[in-house]
């Protein structure tokens, strides 16, 4: 396993920046004016990290005369850099290949969506208009990779290369910022947010900070594969954030058959695990559910997921999303479902459960960056491979942060 080091750390990993701040005998209050300069310079004004980056520190206002010493010295104010931008036909979608510090790469996506010219989700009767103002979502990595596995995702054939640190998952929010206003954060793109938690933890307690960019937590939706125990931590540790289960099965049997690791994370333990979470927030799940033609998509499929739900007492919204063709899904035979059999599924749930039901309108499929479309190929990114060791997080060599900690900072 390589083990992900950093020189200079990237300054948005908080856990390290405290301690740093520490063990320099300067008061961690500093770092909430760091932030706020930082975001200041790179996003209100457009500095250059690398080209800016002395105008940048000395332009943060009010920190004492030994940081604006140490902070070029041991911080860079981006790690990371945007070395691809892609733009869907429609304008709907933006993919950005974003390369990391070590040379490693993840791709975060901006969906935009504008209710009035009924972009946004399919529903049952055609042309109806959904309330709202246009907004931009950004869909964000948590790893480079995933060990998942999942058959029909591209993000799952790459395997775990490794994880983000918790500024390398904000820094995809600023360069996203730099592009548009980001209304919804949405950790949906590579790898399983819930194996990489406490960089995941951190960078939300950023992304909320009225400092930074304000984000409401009920702005921003984890999405996991079903981590049970961490689905029932996040209650606590994330209150306000929403929870989407990356079902895509009725039961345990035909889920192991796209989603190898479900073998950790039966079925019943999920829905379990979701009802605690939910007990404690009172807030609804959204359950993911990748539609694969003839493989979970029949009527029988539909009465059984209502069942699991409705008999489990879960309040939740199921988002069914057509299955979107990658080269490994391909030669495991899968394909995208019939329409008629999309809406008869949907239709199924809303009147013989009463279950909410969307069904997910694609945004940027010919950019390759609908759901589980996201892959990246290359050499370099083949050689760093790193395990699902905590250690390839950030401020792996320093000691731990309490995430209780972050709160207060």
């Amino acid at each position: 396993m390589v083990k992900r080091t950093f020189e200079p750390h990237p300054v948005f990993d908080l856990p390290y920046l405290l301690d740093f701040l520490r063990e320099n005998e300067i008061k961690t209050i500093h770092a909430k004016r760091i932030y706020k300069g930082l975001v200041k310079q790179l996003v209100e004004k457009g500095l250059d990290a690398e080209e800016d980056a002395a105008e940048i520190w000395s332009g943060i206002d009010e920190l004492p005369k030994e940081l604006y010493e140490l902070l070029p010295r041991h911080f860079t104010p981006l790690s990371s850099k945007v070395v691809k931008q892609e733009g869907s036909l429609r304008g709907d979608t933006t993919k950005m290949v974003v390369e990391l510090q070590d040379g490693l790469q993840v791709e975060s996506v901006i969906m935009r969506y504008d209710p009035k010219k009924g972009r946004y989700v399919r529903n049952s009767q055609p042309g109806q208009q959904r309330p709202g103002k246009a907004r931009a979502t950004l869909c964000l990595s948590s790893q480079v990779g995933c060990a998942m596995g999942c058959k029909f995702c591209a993000t799952g054939t790459m395997g775990l290369k490794g994880n983000l640190n918790p500024a390398e998952i904000f820094e995809q929010l600023v360069h996203a910022m730099r592009i548009e206003k980001i209304r919804n954060v949405v950790f949906m793109g590579m790898g399983e947010p819930l194996n990489n938690y406490k960089s995941v933890v951190s960078s939300i307690m950023l992304m909320v900070d009225h400092r930074l960019f304000g984000l409401s937590p009920s702005r921003i939706t984890v999405s996991t594969v079903g981590v049970t125990s961490r689905i029932k931590a996040m209650a606590s540790d994330l209150p306000g954030v929403n929870l989407a289960l990356s079902l895509h099965a009725p039961n345990q049997e035909i889920r192991l058959e796209i989603v190898p690791t479900g073998k950790a994370y039966p079925v019943e333990k999920l829905i379990a695990a979701c009802r605690s979470w939910q007990n404690e927030t009172g807030k609804l799940i959204f359950f993911e559910y990748v539609v694969l033609g003839g493989i979970n998509d029949h009527e029988s499929h539909a009465r059984e997921l209502g069942d699991l739900l409705t008999r489990n007492g879960i309040n939740g919204i199921v988002n069914l999303i057509p299955w979107n063709p990658t080269v490994a899904g391909t030669m495991e035979g899968y394909k995208a479902p019939d329409n008629g059999r999309l809406l008869g599924f949907q239709r199924l749930l809303r009147e013989e459960h009463g279950i909410r039901c969307t069904i997910r309108r694609e945004l940027g499929q010919d950019i390759n960056s609908a759901c589980g479309q996201l892959v990246i190929n290359s050499e370099q990114q083949a050689k760093s491979s790193c395990g699902a060791d905590s250690s390839c997080g950030g401020g792996a060599e320093r000691k731990k942060v309490g995430l209780g900690l972050l709160l207060d900072w």
